[in-house]
């Protein structure tokens, strides 16, 4: 699998009347694990849209290793980047199993059946996500926890070098949390693949990105380590509240500050 590497060349980013981001240059990287954090309607998930090639940007462009998203033939481009949405329905009636190999249709001709060695694939998948046992239900009677792991099996299934996370662990327990997480991050640091996850959990970010993009209002951002911008002074700016650190033997982990006590 090619190392990858996304680019965005002065990429601004609006949604309406809301600017997302302006003049973003940025590259990411093959190795790094990056999380977008921002308030809620600062446009994480519309940027992380734009970086898909599934929205026309105001100004700039972005590329992936190097040639522009809209000159990419899209099977090729469905090998090399997924993306999971920040939602997850299932509106028509499929199997589990079905659905996870539907992360395989970019690497199959167009008449051609899923192989041995596809199904092995969406059945380690699903083990991965503690879906096993239910290859054989329904998508329509998954809970919202459930549904959610079997969208991300289907992107494992796809196995693609660039991974865009759209609030991953949305509906998710702290244990499947921690699954998914640490799936994307052992892909990322061991296998050289490249993941941009949009978050609200700061304490997730801290735990497993190597890099975060802070989305500020009016299209100002923030890019860098996880280390140096991952601070008090840093996190109240972006979520406008007052935020204490915690030194704890794992790293330094964030909580709003409460200043009143209730009755």
């Amino acid at each position: 699998m090619a190392s990858p590497t996304l680019q965005c060349d002065a990429l601004t980013a609006t949604i309406g009347d809301l600017c997302v981001v302006a003049e973003l240059n940025l590259s990411f990287e093959a190795g790094q694990f990056w999380g977008i954090l921002g308030a809620n309607g600062a446009g994480k998930t519309t940027l992380l849209r734009h970086l898909a090639g599934l929205l026309e940007p105001e100004h700039g462009a972005v590329a992936l290793n190097g040639q522009p998203l809209h000159q990419w033939p899209r099977r090729p481009l469905a090998r090399m980047l997924g993306m999971l949405q920040q939602q997850t329905h299932y509106v028509f009636d499929a199997t589990v199993l079905q659905v996870a190999l539907t992360g395989r249709h970019p690497h199959l001709g167009r008449f051609e059946r899923e192989r041995v060695e596809d199904l092995e694939r969406a059945r380690s998948a699903l083990a991965a996500m503690d879906l096993l046992r239910l290859e054989s239900r329904s998508v329509t009677a998954l809970s919202g926890g459930e549904a959610r792991r079997l969208a991300f099996a289907a992107l494992q299934v796809q196995d693609t070098a660039v991974q865009l996370l759209d609030e991953p662990t949305n509906h998710l327990d702290f244990r499947h949390q921690v699954r998914l997480m640490s799936r994307v991050g052992e892909q990322v640091y061991g296998q050289q693949r490249l993941a941009l996850a949009a978050l609200h959990d700061v304490n997730l970010a801290a735990t497993y990105c190597s890099h975060v993009l802070l989305l500020h209002e009016q299209g100002q951002w923030q890019a860098g380590t996880a280390t140096e911008l991952l601070r008090e002074e840093e996190l109240e700016r972006l979520y406008q509240c007052p935020i204490t650190a915690v030194e704890t033997p794992y790293g330094t982990r964030f909580h709003p500050t409460f200043s009143d006590t209730p009755d």
